[in-house]
């Protein structure tokens, strides 16, 4: 026996192994169609970027930045420089990064998706890890809110597709810049004129980012909070009537939501209309999707100023919600599973199920141990335990007639016909799954 301690994955870093990748599968292609529904199309950026993006991007007193990025200094190069480098802990940032980037928005607006890892060193819990996944929906160069409104919608219609019923909309606007500038002060003095009551987290981001103080989980200051200055109340015009389309349009589709005025979000660059869809079927962990209009951001970190709106889940609190909701996702299973009795058959067996496989057919073969195949026994054993809809019993009685056996294991189960291995396309169709 090695002498060797076992190496084990960094804590809040999981495997994800089977049947359980399976359910990240069928997540991820419900995503995809829905998305392909939306006319929304895939694009995929580097899990790591200079730290700078995020600290220009989410702005630098947020939790993310001062507390929760794996941040490092880069190698030296010849010169003796090195860059200042972060795995993102969110993708929006890198999202607009890539289309300033690479100008993607010449040509006029566009709809984009993503779905990937992040990474956040906070404590581990609940469907919230220190690698954790997200799928993410941006718009970008679009200034209309009934761009807002198709973002939400099209996250309802992912709710939908994947059988989750019980979340509410939670919907807020944080105006323009100069609109908030005004409410920060307000903010500022009425906190400053409560000053005993403020907490740590509170009196340190007083003046740095008072909005955030809004959005404190600190039982004792929940009464302080409530009687602080609304955002709303210091909106224009304009921006009162952006978020009121976006309610207009929610309503005309069905969409239930009501306005939270704490809800801000945990990062900087978004203004306009923000929104969160949560459950209370996670306990604290409620929220598992969120976003918003974000309209400054792409000229915040060096690009053309163009308008944006996005929102990102959490994989993980998705799942995790399936399970509580009693969502099951499709088994994987093979369309066939071959039966080999005999070993030296092995090339013309592979031979054929080459081909089955270039028709579509998913097809399990059977291994052996090293001893020989095993027992025509426990070979259907292991071909009923996998699922398979067909076993395919490749006899040498079978063989000699160039033939093979497809018998059926789940519907009209027995029942059994002899197919030519010479013409696999003529049949193969009735092995493919229907599911």
């Amino acid at each position: 026996m090695s002498g060797n301690p076992k190496i084990t994955a960094i804590k809040g870093m999981n495997d994800i192994l089977p049947p359980e990748s399976a359910r990240w599968e069928w997540l991820e292609s419900v995503v995809r169609r829905v998305m392909a529904a939306h006319a929304y199309r895939n694009l995929r950026t580097p899990i790591m970027e200079h730290t700078q993006l995020f600290t220009r991007g989410l702005g630098e007193v947020t939790d993310v930045v001062e507390k929760e990025m794996y941040s490092f200094q880069d190698r030296q190069d010849q010169h003796g420089n090195a860059e200042h480098l972060s795995l993102r802990p969110e993708n929006t940032a890198g999202v607009v990064r890539a289309v300033a980037e690479h100008n993607l928005l010449y040509d006029g607006g566009k709809r984009l998706y993503y779905m990937g890892p992040m990474f956040r060193r906070e404590r581990p819990q609940r469907g919230r890890y220190r690698q954790f996944h997200q799928i993410g929906a941006e718009a970008l160069g679009f200034a209309g809110a009934e761009v807002d409104a198709e973002l939400i919608l099209l996250a309802v219609s992912l709710w939908r597709e994947l059988g989750i019923q019980n979340w509410r909309l939670e919907l807020n606007s944080l105006g323009q810049p100069e609109e908030r500038r005004e409410h920060r002060a307000a903010l500022i003095a009425y906190f400053e004129a409560h000053a005993d009551q403020l907490d740590e987290d509170a009196r340190r981001r007083l003046h740095a980012n008072p909005l955030r103080i809004l959005d404190t989980k600190n039982p004792a200051m929940q009464a302080l909070v409530e009687g602080a200055p609304k955002l709303m109340d210091y909106l224009g015009d304009a921006s009162k009537a952006h978020f009121a389309a976006v309610q207009a349009i929610l309503d005309a589709n069905g969409v239930a939501w009501r306005v939270n005025p704490r809800l801000v979000r945990g990062l900087d660059y978004y203004n306009l209309t923000v929104f969160e869809f949560i459950t209370d079927s996670l306990g604290a962990q409620g929220t598992i999707c969120g976003g918003g209009r974000y309209d400054y951001l792409i000229e915040q970190i060096g690009g053309k100023a163009a308008p944006a709106v996005g929102w990102a889940l959490g994989v993980e609190r998705v799942l995790e919600l399936l399970k509580e909701e009693g969502v099951t996702s499709p088994e994987p299973a093979p369309d066939a599973y071959a039966i080999i009795p005999d070993a030296s058959a092995l090339p013309r067996v592979m031979q054929a199920l080459h081909a089955l496989r270039a028709q579509g057919v998913a097809v399990q073969m059977h291994a052996g141990t090293g001893e020989g195949m095993g027992s025509m026994k426990s070979q259907f054993k292991r071909a009923d335990g996998s699922g398979a809809a067909f076993a395919l019993v490749f006899g040498p009685d079978e063989l000699a007639a160039g033939e093979v056996t497809v018998k059926a294991l789940r519907d009209g189960a027995g029942a059994q016909t002899r197919q030519p291995l010479a013409n696999v396309a003529a049949w193969a169709g009735t092995l493919k799954s229907t599911a």
